[in-house]
């Protein structure tokens, strides 16, 4: 069996009355599922679909910059593409009537 690269992302998970959406801000994606595992599963196969998809249109260096991310490259390595920094915050914020 192939070896792949693999990547962190910051995935979150926000529960919507029967479901349960997952949104990764690094690649501006989501999907919803019955349960967080539900979703998870769902969001392995949307990302697997959406990298497959930028590699063969070949717009790989377009998309991922866009998005935020860096190109690393280190002596005697293989360069890398590194996702954004996410940060979260709890911000309290007027509400409208």
């Amino acid at each position: 069996m192939i070896s792949l690269p693999t990547i962190k992302l910051t995935v979150n998970f926000i529960k919507d009355r029967k479901q349960v959406i997952a949104y990764s801000p690094a690649l501006d994606i989501s999907t919803v599922g019955k349960s967080e595992e539900h979703a998870k599963k769902r969001f392995q196969k949307l990302v697997h679909i959406f990298l497959k998809d930028i590699f063969e249109r070949n717009v790989v260096k377009e998309v991922l910059t866009e998005l935020g991310w860096k190109k690393t490259s280190a002596p005697n390595r293989k360069s890398e593409w590194v996702p954004p920094q996410v940060r979260s915050i709890n911000l309290q914020v007027p509400m409208l009537a």
